[in-house]
């Protein structure tokens, strides 16, 4: 059987693809950390050509994806997706992604990380960064049941039949359910986290029922009484995705930078991307190619059929980008190269390789080193890159625990204690390193944004949430320039607390928070497609015109200077685009309006144009935005929320403080009505929350904390607390309710009788150190309780 080689790259994501599916000969889709689902439609088949189309545009990254094939009911089937904001869409492929999806499937409580559908039996199984499964009716659009029992995060599942469910966890454990949640056994064996399950083809010689792989490089096959038949060993590093194809083959990839294909028990082909990760792959149940998706942002598909293949010009671009890729030491054979013994180029004409995959180092000619691969199926071997020292600016390493590492940092956790250490190789990936840090620490998840960006941004030793260099203005926590509106992380959030017994207290709050992170060049981006549609639709009398595109264009520069300034500037051209952006909010459609949002959220921070600006009919920034429709439209969380933001920041001017103040009442009834219900909203619940601090960190200053009507307005404010406390089950969102929950407690007796004897504080409190059991809400839980016992006591 032939290999298989490049059929086509397909270049639209702006950062890495983390799932593909690939339904039919004609259809590939793809999920993305640039919070977009994509379409892939083949237009011609020889050299091949698609055409991509946006299904999903999300608020935070989705790196889950899946498809349900047509029935009589969606004759084009549903895209199932999933991500960070623990929501699952199903949407049909031909309605664009401003449309309403057919369902939104609320539940989870974090990042939903795997997705299964079984077609036959009509169900829908998740798993979630929350430790659950779930099971959700096709159709029905309801969670049918939970899969718990979960130690960890669950990495992958498999709807298997209609009476078994896999699921495969942090834990190291393979679980197996029925699909009404009854647990039937559980499978031991796996020597690290599990990622990826497949269902092994009927006919292998393993006789296996299925498959599993993970972070210990091994594929393991299973029947489904949980004992281990075979192992499949080549891959070098984690493995992210398995799946099987047609033929009886088994197709895995990973963090290796190889997607590899394994006939029986023997691995036939290895393919090598020029990319640190290979995050997913599926195959084609119709013809038996294959797609994978990497995190150099690049779909690829693969065919071994000389019809599907790439021009040969193309075919060369991609093996010239492998063979110019660097690859970290680190990541060939156990990162220590002494070049003196090394063999030269002659190696290659004189000695075969003894395994598909196999990997040798040369020391070339010019006294570099490269690294070739065996190919079974070519004869020869194949040159997969340099390899280069991947150690830090100063070429040293650092020993921590009998490994070497590039970097090994200093996290400050709790204070008196010694900080702790978080090694790391610049060949790893950051989010896999921050992860790994979380969990050999029995830290909570929610850390990994504040984690994953630490390693990124190169940070010598420094307590985590404090970076000891401020961030550069328009930084992204996943480190890249794709548009995500809905990141919640501040680099100005109260840094998680410590444990009760050594942790400095937290209440009250004295500084305001702020949400400031974005990528202003690619906001400005989006405003143009968005206007150059409108254009296209006719709706010229609605687009911006060339000047106003040039004022928004000369803005970037000082609002991004202005960002990075720990004191807001006025700039002129930053205070002319406050006009061209309420005016886009006043106007555009709801379905556009959401880059406009964001821009509005960066300027009240940045600026006191913001807080100042009124129309010539008077209307302030909160008027407008009241009229504009964006607080009512429920059916977009996403506006809401960051209309939510922008009121946030203006609490970092003087003049949107006085604005904030003057406009309380107007404000939080905007919040109010449109958040109710919205709890399972992570991102909404963390802007509301975020606001109720600032609202409460000004009405605890002076001259605010002498007047009566604080009294009046915290009292309002811990109606709302109390009540989001108890709805929410998200930690940060809990976290931030709790802080500003307890320094409005310092507005004195009345408010603290008012906790208790009105709003039930007590039963607020019990019900938050329920749903999240981290150390930081222990902590302020605590303070809060002496601050409400307090006035027990009088």
């Amino acid at each position: 059987m032939s290999d298989y080689k490049l059929s086509a790259s397909l270049q639209e994501h702006e950062d890495d693809v983390r799932g593909v599916v690939f339904p039919t000969s004609s259809l590939v889709l793809s999920a993305s950390r640039d919070a977009t689902a994509r379409i892939w439609r083949l237009l011609s088949h020889n050299p091949p050509k698609y055409d991509c189309t946006i299904s999903t545009h999300g608020s935070s990254f989705i790196n889950a994806i899946a498809y349900l094939p047509p029935t009589k009911l969606y004759a084009e089937g549903l895209i199932i997706s999933g991500g960070k904001d623990s929501i699952i869409e199903a949407r049909q492929p031909g309605k664009p992604p401003e449309d309403n999806a057919e369902a939104l499937l609320l539940g989870h409580a974090h990042n939903v990380c795997a997705l299964d559908v079984n077609t036959e039996d009509r169900y829908i199984v998740s798993g979630s960064w929350d430790g659950t499964g779930r099971v959700w009716g096709i159709g029905k659009w309801e969670c049918e049941a939970v899969l718990e029992a979960h130690g960890g995060s669950v990495w992958a599942v498999l709807a298997y039949d209609a009476d078994t469910i896999i699921t495969g966890c942090a834990d190291k454990l393979i679980r197996l359910f029925t699909p009404s949640g009854k647990l039937l056994h559980t499978i031991q064996g796996s020597s690290d986290v599990v990622r990826a399950l497949c269902r092994v083809p009927e006919g292998h010689p393993s006789k296996a029922d299925f498959a599993s792989a993970g972070n210990d490089s091994v594929i393991r096959l299973w029947k489904l009484s949980g004992r281990q038949v075979g192992e499949l060993h080549g891959h070098e590093s984690f493995i992210y995705s398995l799946v099987s194809s047609p033929n009886g083959e088994l197709i895995s990839s990973g963090e290796d930078r190889t997607v590899r294909v394994w006939r029986g028990s023997e691995c036939v082909q290895t393919i090598t991307h020029p990319a640190i990760s290979v995050w997913g792959v599926a195959v084609c149940p119709e013809n038996g190619d294959i797609v994978s998706g990497a995190s150099d942002r690049i779909v690829r598909v693969f065919s071994r059929d000389p019809d599907r293949q790439a021009a040969p010009e193309t075919i060369q671009a991609f093996d010239d980008s492998v063979k110019s890729s660097s690859i970290p030491q680190q990541q060939v054979g156990d990162g220590n190269i002494n070049k003196e013994k090394l063999p030269g180029p002659e190696f290659l004409e004189q000695k075969s390789g003894t395994k598909e995959g196999q990997v040798v180092m040369i020391q070339e000619s010019n006294g570099s080193v490269s690294a070739h691969q065996w190919s079974q199926g070519a004869g020869r071997w194949m040159n997969v890159g340099t390899v280069v020292d991947a150690a830090g600016s100063s070429g040293k390493k650092t020993h921590h625990q009998g490994k070497d590492y590039d970097y090994v940092f200093d996290v400050d956790i709790e204070d008196g204690k010694p900080p702790l250490k978080l090694p790391y190789n610049l060949s790893q990936n950051p989010y896999e390193a921050a992860t790994k840090f979380i969990q050999d620490n029995e830290l909570p998840i929610s850390y990994l944004d504040q984690v994953a960006n630490f390693i990124t941004s190169n940070t010598q030793g420094a307590t985590l949430g404090q970076p000891s260099q401020p961030e550069p203005a328009g930084a992204d926590p996943w480190g890249s320039g794709r548009y995500v509106p809905g990141e919640s992380r501040s680099a100005t959030a109260p840094a998680p607390a410590t444990t009760p017994s050594t942790r400095p207290k937290v209440l009250p709050q004295k500084s305001y928070l702020s949400i400031k992170t974005a990528n202003l060049r690619t906001i400005k981006k989006k405003i143009e497609e968005l206007n150059q549609q409108l254009i296209s639709e006719s709706s010229k009398d609605l687009a911006l015109t060339s000047s106003m595109l040039s004022t928004l264009s000369d803005m970037i520069s000082p609002l991004e200077a202005s960002l990075a300034n720990a004191s807001p500037q006025s700039n002129p051209a930053i205070n002319s685009s406050v006009e061209i952006v309420l005016t886009l909010i006043a106007r555009w459609p709801a379905s556009h309006v959401l880059p406009a949002l964001d821009l509005l959220r960066l300027l009240t921070a940045s600026t006191p144009a913001a807080a100042t600006y009124r129309s010539p009919n008077g209307e302030s920034i909160i008027d407008i935005l009241s009229t504009s429709g964006v607080f009512g439209d429920q059916d977009r969380p996403n506006n809401i929320m960051l209309a939510t933001r922008a009121f946030s920041n203006l609490f970092e001017t003087p003049a949107g403080r006085t604005l904030a103040d003057e406009q309380f009442d107007h404000i939080h009834q905007l919040v109010k009505d449109a958040s109710a219900g919205t709890s399972s909203n992570r991102n909404l619940s963390i802007a509301v929350a975020t606001l109720y601090v600032n609202y409460a960190v000004l009405l605890t200053s002076e001259p605010h904390a002498s007047m009566p009507s604080s009294i009046d307005r915290g009292l309002t404010l811990v109606e709302g607390l109390t009540a989001l406390i108890r709805a929410s089950t998200d930690s940060e969102a809990v976290y931030r309710a709790l802080v500003a929950f307890g320094t409005l407690l310092g507005l004195g007796e009345e408010v603290q009788m008012a906790g208790n004897e009105i709003y039930d504080a007590e039963g607020a409190l019990k019900k938050a150190e329920q749903a999240v059991k981290e150390p930081r809400v222990k902590g302020v839980v605590g303070e809060i309780r002496e601050l409400l016992g307090s006035v027990k006591g009088t």
